[in-house]
């Protein structure tokens, strides 16, 4: 199992989402080699390899707690798993650099994920005060502050509408300009006072007001949607044939892209038709799984080939 030099550890713990669903889905066969390119706390790399002894798996993650908490987790497995520090846009490099050129299936839990929400020291979130950081990876790239400060007010408002789809974008882009030019934008609590500022207090249909703006930094200082849309142009180019991709999303931005993705019938003969959401029990266990979309989709083999039946895929699950 390889792994970089990381930081100290902390406390992740993490609750896999779908985690049946997501295992129905991609029937992890004995021999074969899966990928799950957001590897967490290892919630999903243990659930497949659990689910067949003669499955292997190379975990990826570009967050070095993660990939910590994952290398204690999946430790007993030995070299059926392979973590490695890396996001989505690297993964053909370092699949390449193993001399790897298929796999059998690919997982994806798209987002943020709970320890990375609740440590303040990540800045991801309003509810605790910290620096304004919001780095998937702490040790590379431009801050959200460092990001607020680089791009001017028009370019932030272009920012807030179109990844946080805020439509108070302009009001909200002024009053977190003015503050970083006032000296009053420094941690998480400075940023929600500036957007509270422009929106006013009021939480809509249930939604904190800052909450589409912290999205829309977050997303863009991780360049999450890029590093998506490469992966799943990716995805189809390391799968074998009859290979299957498991995504879950949190929000519409991300599930509109691997929507688009799936629905090329050139390359990829769709699994669900429409997106799997958590079941009642889960979504009362775990508060989180009540946004989640699981679409799968099998790589195109060539040549007629029937697409999966919901009776088939009920019966996987069951």
């Amino acid at each position: 199992m390889t792994m970089a030099a990381l930081e100290p550890p902390t406390d992740f713990h993490h609750v896999t989402v779908m985690r049946d669903e997501a295992i129905a889905a991609l029937a992890p066969r004995a021999g074969g080699l899966y990928l799950d390119v957001t590897a967490g706390g290892g919630g999903h790399t243990e659930a497949i390899l659990q689910a067949n002894a003669g499955a292997r798996v190379i975990a990826f993650d570009r967050d070095p707690t993660a990939i910590q908490a994952a290398t204690r987790r999946l430790s007993g497995f030995g070299d059926r798993v392979d973590v490695v520090r890396a996001c989505f846009s690297e993964v053909e490099a370092e699949l390449a650099a193993r001399d790897i050129t298929l796999v059998d299936g690919v997982i994806a839990d798209l987002g943020v994920s709970s320890p990375q929400l609740d440590a303040a020291e990540r800045g991801m979130s309003f509810r605790k005060e910290g620096p304004l950081d919001m780095r998937m990876d702490p040790t590379q790239g431009e801050t959200a502050l460092e990001l607020i400060e680089r791009v001017s007010q028009d370019e932030l408002a272009d920012i807030i509408y179109q990844l946080g789809e805020e439509r108070r974008s302009r009001r909200v882009a002024r009053c977190v300009k003015q503050a970083a030019e006032a000296g009053e934008l420094s941690t998480t609590s400075d940023l929600r006072r500036a957007i509270v500022r422009a929106t006013g207090p009021r939480r809509v249909g249930g939604i904190d007001p800052a909450t589409r703006t912290f999205q829309a930094l977050r997303l863009a200082v991780n360049r999450e949607l890029d590093e998506l849309a490469q992966l799943l142009e990716a995805a189809h180019r390391v799968l074998r044939p009859g290979g299957v991709a498991v995504f879950i999303s949190f929000h519409s931005l991300e599930d509109r892209l691997v929507k688009r993705a799936f629905q090329n019938a050139e390359l990829w003969e769709r699994v669900t038709r429409k997106p799997l959401v958590a079941s009642e029990t889960e979504q009362n266990d775990n508060p989180r799984s009540r946004s989640a979309k699981l679409r799968a989709a099998r790589r195109a083999v060539p040549g007629p080939t029937p697409e999966p039946t919901w009776e088939e895929f009920d019966r996987d699950l069951a």
